[in-house]
């Protein structure tokens, strides 16, 4: 770490989580690059390791699932031959994440692809942290059909949110979203209520990675060039928003409103996971 006090790397750390590159957290805090990068692959180690064996028997009511799309090094159409040699896990990254729609709290998360393999070891990952029956809403992609029900058997109350999109009418197509027309929801397993099928809280946490970590930023050149650095800026942005991040709602942390933590951790406490 080159002998960076607690409180050098706290500094570094939070230039980090709100939303700082590896180049500009160096000059903003004076740390060498690569020291900045040592930090961040310890340490997103260390918080992937914490919440591993902190975040389970979660009571939770609702839970709400949806994906993330980003890329390493190029994006996969742009992937040849030669790149995907040099650079393993270049192209498309998506990350799963899974949401507790009353505490906040990230109960799971995961980076990979987006197929059916990926799908089921993420919803067997949801379903091994949670201490009861919960209502489960989820996007209409596909692979979570069979994954949800491997995973929790029929002991879930599972609902799709179907998004209808239509084309934009004066033919932007290259950086504008779709259009949203409306939402179907249907009933998939179990009894879940309709008033609570929505996708809406862990899509706002989609909205939060693309503010929080430089390389979701869409149109920079501050996307991850490495798979496992990408997954180590998840697993410290993760770290941060369950235990330190004041949610405004709630004025507490998702950990303290989930009962996993009795107050809101201080960066240096996130620092403290690697000793």
């Amino acid at each position: 770490m080159n002998k960076l006090s607690t409180e050098q790397r706290a500094r570094v750390v939070a230039a980090l989580v709100e939303g700082n590159g590896l180049r500009a957290t160096a000059r903003l805090t004076g740390v060498a690059r690569m020291t900045v990068e040592k930090l961040l692959r310890d340490l997103g180690t260390a918080c992937a390791r914490f919440h591993d064996e902190t975040v389970r028997n979660v009571r939770s009511n609702r839970v709400q699932c949806d994906e993330i799309w980003s890329f390493v090094y190029a994006k996969a159409k742009n992937v040849t031959t030669a790149i995907a040699a040099e650079h393993p896990g270049a192209g498309d990254v998506w990350t799963w994440t899974a949401i507790d729609a009353d505490s906040k709290l990230v109960i799971s998360w995961l980076v990979g692809s987006r197929d059916a393999g990926a799908a089921y070891a993420f919803m067997t990952d949801v379903a091994g942290r949670l201490r009861n029956r919960v209502q489960l809403t989820t996007d209409g992609h596909t692979p979570y059909l069979a994954a949800v029900e491997d995973a929790f058997g029929c002991d879930i109350d599972y609902a799709m949110l179907v998004k209808i999109y239509g084309s934009d009418p004066q033919g932007e197509k290259r950086y504008s979203p779709a259009i949203c027309l409306g939402a179907v929801a249907t009933t998939i397993m179990g009894d879940p209520d309709p008033r609570h099928i929505s996708t809406s809280y862990v899509e706002r946490q989609n909205l939060t990675m693309r503010m929080h970590m430089r390389r979701f930023t869409r149109l920079t050149n501050g996307f991850s060039k490495k798979v496992e650095m990408h997954a180590h800026a998840i697993a410290l942005h993760f770290a941060y928003y369950n235990f330190c991040k004041i949610h405004q709602t709630l004025r507490v942390t998702p950990a303290m409103e989930a009962g996993l933590s009795d107050h809101a951790w201080s960066l240096e406490e996130i620092v403290g996971l690697l000793d």
